[in-house]
């Protein structure tokens, strides 16, 4: 049984990172989601129980996934879940270079490989950082997030 991890800070969730989870879910028996507490990324919009709950929400149509919270390194993560694989997103060739030294170090480290999906066009712009700025100025993300998330942000940024 292959077992992928995840990782990323899911802040919030959107329709690139789940096409990411719905493409693993198809190409390995287990996808674990890990939602983590980065801090070179400062405060978080959502709190690690919430990212947790809202990526399960929009997760809960694939039965080969798990979501987990962590505040470790990914490397103890993917041996503390089994994982056989890293997997990461990419969105654009800027995306590559930082997201490549991460997986040598992640390899160098542990072992482990890093195997990488690239998003679709049609999601290749969505960012978490900026659907965050959208919805603090009122501006509508509900085409960028699943329905959860959308929600979340409509409670919390009233337009």
């Amino acid at each position: 049984m292959s077992t992928v991890l995840y990782p990323g800070s899911f802040d919030p969730v959107h329709r690139g990172h789940i096409e990411i989870i719905e493409v693993a879910s198809s190409l390995f028996d287990a996808v674990v989601v890990a939602a983590l507490r980065n801090p070179q990324k400062g405060e978080p919009m959502f709190d690690l129980a919430e990212r947790k709950t809202m990526i399960e929400e929009s997760v809960a149509h694939l039965p080969n996934v798990k979501v987990v919270g962590f505040s470790k390194l990914v490397v103890e993560v993917a041996q503390d879940v089994g994982a056989d694989f890293i997997i990461k997103g990419l969105r654009a060739v800027s995306d590559f270079e930082s997201e490549m030294h991460q997986a040598h170090m992640n390899l160098a480290t542990s072992g482990v490989h890093t195997v990488f999906i690239p998003s679709a066009t049609e999601h290749s712009f969505v960012a978490s950082k900026l659907i965050r700025e959208i919805a603090r100025f009122g501006g509508d993300v509900s085409s960028m997030v699943p329905e959860p998330v959308a929600k979340r942000l409509d409670e919390r940024f009233p337009r």
